[in-house]
């Protein structure tokens, strides 16, 4: 079939609106109708080469939710008319990390950036034609995309398409980073640096875990005013301004978790990031740095003797099977809020302008509505 799809050609180059031919689902695969894919900052990393692929063209999107329209040969866990959330990393359920409690350390998501399809490594997508590699072997940014069944989780039909997009990735992601990696207690303090698509939902996590102090940290005022809506109980423009704050608020003890969210993370503010943490705490970096960068500064003499712990989380230390119907069952009784994440909502043609706004911090979260 004929549809088009946002086309990354190069570092640097804005996404392009590309026809795109896509395949029939072969084994274990489906076809997906989309109904919306957020824009994650992760897609951006692919823009500005923090995150390098190995082939162009490059169709961006891993934050994705829709309808099953066709399934391919052996597939057992879906059929037609499924309501699905695409998860960024698959899992197979049957490696030595799924099957130990693990799915998003699945063996499968070692090839995810590669962008071609798990069961045979070769594509169903092609732009020009050329083949054409998929964002964690998803490809949201197109109304259709042929999937293997290990991304795809089945979810109640009732449930807003467009909302659910979001637990595929920023939300499972901050709020597993809390509740999973931090493993944030009752009565705890918390603070959470960078309150964008996934320090919100760190922020989240947090309250729903308990904690009784939540600061929020992050330069523009308006993510600090919304991480508020979602339970910040303080906020602060930067890690120097919260050291203070934190101190006065835990009586000097500093904050038993501090999870470290931001957009691109800077070696540079690791010194800062374990500082705002407690003899005995744990400090969270779930965020992307550039993937050649490999200066940290931070005093090793304070990690030992001051027994702090630092964690990194990827998507959430979640267990995309269990833990995405879960949340989901969050929104659905009012504890987890979804719609007020979403900023502002945009067509497929304007998703330069999406990821502008975000680079101007004017969103939580933009999400592409599909027709």
């Amino acid at each position: 079939m004929k549809t088009k799809a946002a086309v990354n050609w190069g570092t640097g180059q804005d996404w392009k609106i590309e026809e795109l031919e896509l395949d029939d689902p072969k084994h274990g695969e489906v076809l997906i109708k989309l109904a919306a894919s957020g824009l994650c900052h992760s897609d951006e990393h692919i823009v500005t080469g923090d995150m390098p692929v190995p082939a162009y063209p490059y169709i961006g999107g891993h934050e994705g939710a829709g309808v099953v329209e066709k399934v391919g040969p052996g597939v057992e866990s879906l059929k037609v008319g499924d309501h699905v959330v695409l998860s960024f990393i698959p899992a197979c359920g049957r490696c030595k990390m799924c099957s130990t409690g693990h799915q998003n350390l699945c063996d499968l998501g070692a090839g995810i950036l590669g962008g071609l399809q798990i069961n045979d490594n070769t594509a169903r997508h092609h732009v020009d034609g050329q083949d054409a590699r998929l964002m964690c072997v998803l490809g949201t940014f197109a109304p259709y995309t042929v999937v293997h069944e290990a991304s795809a989780v089945k979810i109640d039909d009732d449930i807003p398409l467009e909302l659910a997009a979001l637990v595929g990735c920023g939300v499972t992601t901050g709020w597993g980073s809390a509740v999973n990696s931090a493993d944030v207690q009752p009565g705890e303090t918390v603070v959470v640096v960078g309150v964008g698509g996934i320090g919100s939902n760190a922020v989240q996590g947090a309250r729903i875990a308990g904690a009784k102090h939540i600061v929020a940290v992050d330069p523009v005022e308006f993510k600090r005013e919304n991480a508020q809506s979602l339970g910040a109980t303080h906020t602060a423009a930067s890690i120097e301004e919260a050291m203070p704050l934190v101190s006065q608020i835990t009586r000097g003890a500093m904050a038993d978790k501090v999870i470290y969210t931001a957009g691109v993370v800077e070696g540079a503010l690791m010194a800062g990031i374990m500082a705002l943490t407690t003899k005995g705490g744990t400090a969270v970096v779930t965020g992307i740095s550039p993937a050649t960068d490999m200066t940290v500064n931070m005093s090793l003499f304070d990690l030992t003797l001051s027994q702090k712990r630092l964690q990194g989380s990827l998507f959430g230390a979640a267990n995309p099977r269990a833990d995405i119907p879960k949340l989901l069952g969050l929104y659905q009784n009012g504890q987890l809020k979804l719609d007020e994440l979403v900023t502002r909502t945009y067509s497929l043609e304007d998703i330069n302008q999406g990821y502008q706004d975000m680079r101007d911090g004017k969103n939580i979260r933009g999400v592409i509505i599909y027709n």
